[in-house]
């Protein structure tokens, strides 16, 4: 019966209409979904080997000039500079780490490798909300632990993997590798010594210290240098816009600097996350303007089968079956778009997997699950609102001619 009614009502479909609109709505599902998977794409490159840490972050550290290193002026962060630097406009947060008191050595022991290197270290910690939850492993418990996580810089690997191992014919250590290894950890002061295992649970490509969990650092330092004062000599500052250029004139009126590259790589992210913004609304736009377009097109052929709908409910039509027609014909559309859209960023994909590659030689390739999803649910929410739409305009012909 339905085969029917749709041979009576495609009569007048506007192929022209639909065409617009099946493009317009390709085009734009090709950008949302594109943005949103180039967007997962990029992303690690930038923040993936130090999540662990904020991504809005500064390192500040005061200048050492040849002056002050002779005199032996002292170069930590005071409690006011600490405040003052709370109150600026573009800091979301502050955190002071916290140097080592004592005394720190650790040693890698493999025998089956013929390899024992011990060493002088120290370490530093920093507010724990500065560390990402999702390194489960990160904290201690002086009553009950018996292992300290540590997070290292990559480039002290490094120079083991490509100077020290290379120049005497020793193994190589891979990340998984260090990561599986346990050091033993001495620390001395306060006239005790306490053994430790560590245990590495994060690599570091900005930062430039061993870091350990704030609460070890504050029990160990009041265990073994009870009486001396932690002057920070490094600040963490979450500022909320990386690109404001308040804080580069700030730093420089104050005679800070900061470490590394932190404030370009936040730079980066946060232009890739405007950029992705501004792609993903563009998108948008394309796409309610096609289904604009579609509901148009379709409002205009049931208004000029309006005589034949009107005479099909009262043959006994339920509304239902005379909407079931016009709600395929839009369904299908959406699900051809939904289709070529996700096949066309896949294509496009391929294209940039190598230009990723070579600019960021850890980027590895994942599956395309947020293309994929975002394409499942714009195709689920706009079908609905489909075939709502068509329901309710087919509802209100019977109630007009009742």
């Amino acid at each position: 019966m339905n085969t029917l009614i749709w041979k009576l009502l495609r009569q007048h479909i506007n192929i022209g209409q639909l065409g617009g609109f099946f493009l317009a709505n390709l085009f734009g599902m090709m950008i949302v979904l594109l943005g949103i998977q180039f967007y997962r794409d990029v992303l690690p490159a930038f923040s993936d080997e130090d999540s662990f840490m904020k991504n809005n972050y500064v390192i500040a550290t005061k200048k050492i000039s040849t002056l002050s290193g002779l005199v032996g002026r002292n170069n930590a962060f005071s409690k006011q500079e600490i405040e003052e630097m709370k109150q600026q406009p573009f800091t979301n947060s502050v955190g002071a780490f916290t140097p080592s008191m004592f005394k720190v050595s650790a040693s890698i022991g493999m025998q089956q490798l013929g390899v024992h290197l011990p060493t002088e270290m120290f370490f530093e910690s920093v507010p724990d909300k500065f560390i990402d939850v999702k390194l489960g492993k990160w904290g201690f418990d002086a009553r009950q632990d018996e292992t300290i996580p540590i997070i290292i810089p990559r480039s002290y690997l490094n120079l083991y993997n490509f100077g020290f191992a290379q120049s005497r014919n020793l193994p190589k250590l891979s990340d998984g590798l260090l990561g599986l290894i346990q050091l033993n950890i001495t620390l001395s002061g306060n006239g005790q010594t306490k053994r430790y295992k560590g245990a590495v649970v994060g690599f570091s490509n900005r930062l430039n210290t061993i870091l350990v969990p704030e609460a070890f650092m504050e029990w160990a330092n009041r265990t073994l240098a009870p009486n001396k004062e932690v002057q920070p000599a490094r600040l963490i500052v979450e500022v909320k816009n990386p690109t404001d250029p308040s804080i580069g004139d700030y730093f420089k009126q104050k005679g800070y600097e900061t470490e590394g590259e932190n404030l370009d790589a936040g730079k980066a992210t946060y232009f890739l996350r405007v950029i992705t913004g501004i792609v993903l609304a563009v998108g948008l736009i394309i796409s309610i303007l096609s289904f604009y377009i579609l509901m148009l097109s379709i409002f205009l052929l049931l208004q000029k089968n309006t005589v034949k709908l009107e005479n099909l409910l009262l043959l006994g039509f339920s509304p239902a079956q005379v909407a079931l027609p016009y709600q395929v014909l839009a369904t299908s559309l959406n699900l051809a778009v939904t289709i070529l859209a996700i096949g066309g960023v896949a294509w496009i994909r391929t294209m940039y997997e190598s230009v990723l590659h070579e600019l960021f030689p850890q980027w590895s390739e994942s599956f395309m699950t947020p293309c994929l999803l975002t394409g499942i649910i714009l195709f689920v929410l706009v079908s609905i609102l489909n075939i709502v739409i068509i329901r309710r305009k087919i509802f209100s012909i019977r109630m007009r001619r009742k």
